[in-house]
């Protein structure tokens, strides 16, 4: 095996654990509505997910762990794309919510921090904010 084999896996594996997380935040009412189906269509595609790993993905979710980035930026994406999950489904005052603050402190953001840093995501999700004005006002917010 070669050492660009060793990086390709190992980079193939955070973008199916950063799906899993996604699909986990899906999954926290039991159900994938078509609005989610098709955003996880869209991020299989952008993270090059295999069919057949999206399909173990979807029965074995709960399976890969959340890897937090170690690149302030990429968090910043990962945080995006699970904001941008959780308001698919209009709902920001129950679990899943809750479910959002954990993965939150799992991409590397303090507990402290995690309501109010889930808070200003959806509220700029919300607002339909592409990924770098979402990105340049979360990191206002620790000015």
């Amino acid at each position: 095996m070669s050492i660009s084999d060793l990086f390709d896996s190992g980079f193939q594996k955070r973008n199916q654990d950063h799906f899993a997380a996604i699909v986990r935040v899906a999954m926290s009412d039991g159900v994938i509505t078509d609005e989610e189906k098709a955003f996880l269509d869209r991020l299989a595609d952008r993270l090059d997910i295999s069919e057949n790993d999206y399909n173990e993905i979807l029965k074995n979710y709960k399976s890969h762990p959340i890897n937090p980035p170690y690149d302030y930026d990429r968090r910043l994406e990962r945080l995006y794309d699970l904001a941008r999950m959780v308001f698919a489904d209009n709902i920001k005052e129950d679990d899943q919510v809750i479910l959002l603050e954990k993965l939150s402190i799992g991409l590397g953001f303090t507990p402290e921090n995690a309501k109010y840093i889930v808070d200003k995501a959806l509220y700029l999700v919300d607002r339909a904010v592409d990924k770098d004005t979402f990105a340049e006002e979360i990191k206002n917010m620790n000015r």
